[in-house]
């Protein structure tokens, strides 16, 4: 990729949260990193000293202009290319807080560095080839993770799963084009022109492989922030109390009075490896009414059915049950989990019974254990697949994987029924190639790195 102008600068960042800590870290990159460290007082001084690589050394800062103490130091020096932007850089721990970090980067602004943007040192390891665009994405969804699964998959990508699928993907866009090029230029070699059937196959299986990993996508937004969860029922049916004991705290306020939750209330319900996460969503009990908040918590929840991938309906009796069920299929195409609330009650137990329902105990804490397997069944049915398998999970890989997947079938149509020249339908193959080239970043696409590095937070 071309470097712009300010790419070969010296920048400097805080690369740990601000505010009151133990410690913090001030990170240097670029060719004079080395060079101010040493002005400040690391490796030797000015005088120069000898920089092993990679060894914390405890040295006493001092501003080079006037003396004064800045700070006692770790001071790391990375050189080049054996860092992770490939350039020299110098990692330097402080106390931490909101001064003696503030007051060492101050210094090395003054003395020739300048303050990064965000997202620059990652931006610099893939102008360098330190790593691939998907892999710098997964370092900020590392830093972002709400959820385990998030975490693992993240780890995956920086791992470069995710960039070798696609890579083998953009191979298989490569081969077909070999195949077209092949019969377009050599027709009249011995092994004779390509069979029609042969590019048809190859055409197919690519676009066959494009929509499997297309299809991950909702899995992927699952795994990032969890799959939707509605608790739904009538007013007093037990939804905040079932909400609190799921999450092993109490969140929502439960009363005895009809309508007291007015809002829906969130939380993420994580519980690692082998799990999706859940996004739990309790909502205003479901009935008409003339009470205007009310009716506009009403309203949010069926908002937030609209979107469910799984809906807890609850009821206290069967008769609250069943009729909650009605309203919920009307409002939601997510599966229901019918959930018999209040069940150490003997008006939860009295009638027929549904055998689909479970019967649970929010005050006892029963049948809990039965639920949980149920809405785990219910969100793998939503969306099935391995957790932990390769999956897309950013909006822009499906973007473009739409888009590499559209010009394949473009492609297949148009020599399937023979309505374009090999060498023009070819142009389809070229623009696949060229997004999933974007994907992983092997063309110097500006705009491309500026949407993904915009939301990094600076210091990485």
């Amino acid at each position: 990729m071309t470097l712009l102008p300010g790419d070969d600068d010296t920048i400097v960042a805080l690369a740990t949260a601000s505010g009151r800590g133990a410690v913090a870290m001030v990170r240097l990159s670029g060719a004079r990193a080395i060079d101010i460290a040493r002005a400040l007082g690391a490796f030797g001084g000015v005088t120069g000293g000898a920089v092993d690589p990679r060894r914390a050394q405890l040295v006493k800062l001092a501003d080079p202009d006037t003396g004064a103490p800045l700070e006692q130091a770790l001071v790391t020096a990375f050189p080049a290319p054996h860092s992770f932007t490939g350039e020299d850089v110098v990692e330097i721990g402080t106390h931490g807080g909101a001064v003696s970090p503030a007051v060492v980067m101050g210094a090395c602004i003054r003395h020739g560095a300048r303050a990064a943007r965000p997202g620059e040192f990652s931006r610099r390891a893939v102008l360098r080839g330190r790593m691939d665009l998907l892999q710098a994405e997964a370092v900020a969804d590392l830093i972002e993770a709400r959820t385990q699964a998030m975490q693992r998959q993240a780890l995956a990508q920086l791992d470069g799963g995710l960039s070798r699928r696609l890579q083998a993907l953009r191979n298989e866009v490569i081969h077909l084009e070999a195949l077209l090029a092949y019969d377009i230029d050599f027709p009249e070699e011995d092994d004779g022109p390509i069979a029609p059937e042969r590019v048809a196959a190859a055409a197919r299986a690519l676009g066959e492989a494009l929509e499997a990993l297309l299809r991950t996508a909702p899995r992927g937004a699952m795994v990032r922030d969890g799959a939707l969860v509605v608790i739904a029922g009538p007013p007093n049916a037990g939804k905040s109390s079932l909400f609190n004991a799921l999450l092993g705290e109490s969140r929502a306020i439960v009363t005895a009075v009809p309508g007291t939750t007015r809002d829906a209330i969130e939380a993420l319900l994580d519980r690692g490896s082998g799990h999706l996460p859940l996004r739990l969503v309790d909502t205003a009990g479901l009935r008409d009414t003339e009470d205007e908040v009310e009716r506009l918590g009403i309203e949010v929840s069926g908002r937030y059915l609209a979107q469910a991938q799984v809906v807890l309906a609850c009821g206290a009796s069967m008769e609250d049950l069943v009729h909650t069920q009605q309203v919920v299929r009307e409002r939601t195409t997510a599966v229901v989990v019918p959930v018999l609330t209040k069940s150490d009650l003997r008006t939860a137990i009295d009638g027929t019974g549904d055998g689909d329902a479970v019967p649970v105990s929010a005050e006892a804490g029963d049948g809990l254990a039965a639920l949980l397997p149920r809405i785990d069944m219910a969100a793998q049915a939503h969306t099935p697949g391995d957790t932990d398998a390769v999956i897309i999970t950013r909006e822009r890989h499906r973007a473009g994987l739409t888009v590499a997947h559209h010009e394949v079938a473009a492609f297949q149509a148009a020599w399937n029924h023979g309505a374009l020249p090999a060498p023009v339908a070819a142009v389809h193959l070229l623009a696949a190639r060229e997004a999933l080239a974007e994907l992983i970043g092997t063309v110097d696409t500006e705009d491309v790195l500026d949407r993904v590095f915009r939301d990094f937070c600076i210091g990485k």
